[in-house]
């Protein structure tokens, strides 16, 4: 459905997006996850065809991003944080004007979408709040059932209920559409996406599944008979903290049995183990405080446990 090979972008002297590979498979819901700067939207505008590549391909249902038609452009539903909708018009004015684009548009699709985001059709555009013409923009982008629905921080300026309808509107006409997402905002994300890849200034940490990312990562607590700790630990001990006796730490490739061996290799006398999952925030913060620019092509997340 998407690849990306080697995708690079430059603004000026600053490297957007470097050398980022990515591939998404048909019916899966993928999330691009990073901080505000990290390069989900300039990846986006890559995919979009919006910007050109310094280096890299993209390719969306296997054409060239460059090379994009309207045949592919309307099997593509795309919404923006900070999409132009025409300010003049009313939604359902702005309704009509899309229809006859889209020859799979549905209107019985349409009034649903519209009745469940609770929409105003007769209000003009430009009186909509910020959280209505993103649902505005999301019923747009629904109606002609595209393959691949593309939403870039759409939660961006939403209150939780609007994020909540918004979500709901998604997931609800999904189907078997291909859903791909960024956002800095996790909320609710791992509830849907069955995929995710961490971004961190233009560089990709880690793509899978979101199943696999969340039984490698666990919460550790080890109450220890000394609080004098070995100078080397395991890498994948990540966001280490010591309080007194007590050490807490993210394990990044965590398996129960290596564990309890690299506690005895260390020689961790302890009178108290506690594991316990996380959520994909905490993943997504402890990975950002444990990897630094400098460190992004020297750090193999996940394989360095002690022999």
């Amino acid at each position: 459905m998407l690849k990306l090979d080697n995708l690079s972008k430059r603004y000026g002297n600053h490297g957007a997006l470097r050398n980022l590979s990515l591939k998404v498979e048909e019916g899966s819901a993928f999330a691009l996850i990073g901080a505000n700067g990290a390069g989900k939207t300039t990846t986006i505008k890559l995919l979009m065809n919006i910007l050109q590549p310094d280096a890299g391909s993209a390719q969306v249902f296997g054409v060239d991003s460059r090379n994009l038609t309207i045949h592919e452009l309307a099997r593509i539903g795309y919404v923006s944080e900070n999409q132009k909708l025409p300010a003049a018009l009313s939604l359902a004015e702005y309704l009509a004007y899309l229809r006859p684009f889209y020859p799979t548009w549905d209107h019985d699709l349409e009034r649903k979408v519209v009745a469940m985001l609770r929409l105003p059709v007769d209000r003009k555009i430009s009186q909509l709040s910020h959280g209505n013409r993103m649902k505005a923009a999301l019923a747009c982008a629904l109606c002609y059932h595209p393959e691949l629905l593309i939403l870039d921080e759409p939660f961006n300026g939403l209150d939780p209920l609007i994020r909540d309808e918004f979500m709901e509107g998604v997931l609800h006409e999904a189907g078997q559409m291909t859903l791909f997402i960024s956002t800095h905002d996790l909320s609710d994300i791992e509830t849907f996406a069955t995929d995710v890849a961490f971004l961190s200034e233009g560089r990709l940490l880690f793509q899978e599944s979101m199943e696999s990312l969340m039984q490698r990562h666990r919460a550790v607590n080890i109450t220890l008979d000394d609080d004098v700790l070995p100078e080397t630990l395991p890498s994948s001990w990540i966001n280490r903290r010591q309080s007194g006796s007590v050490l807490s730490f993210i394990d990044s490739h965590f398996s129960e049995k290596q564990l309890h061996r690299d506690i005895e290799i260390l020689g961790l006398s302890h009178r108290h183990l506690e594991v316990e999952p996380i959520g994909l925030r905490s993943v997504f913060t402890a990975t950002a405080r444990a990897t630094s620019a400098e460190a992004y092509e020297e750090v193999e997340i996940g394989s360095s446990h002690l022999s």
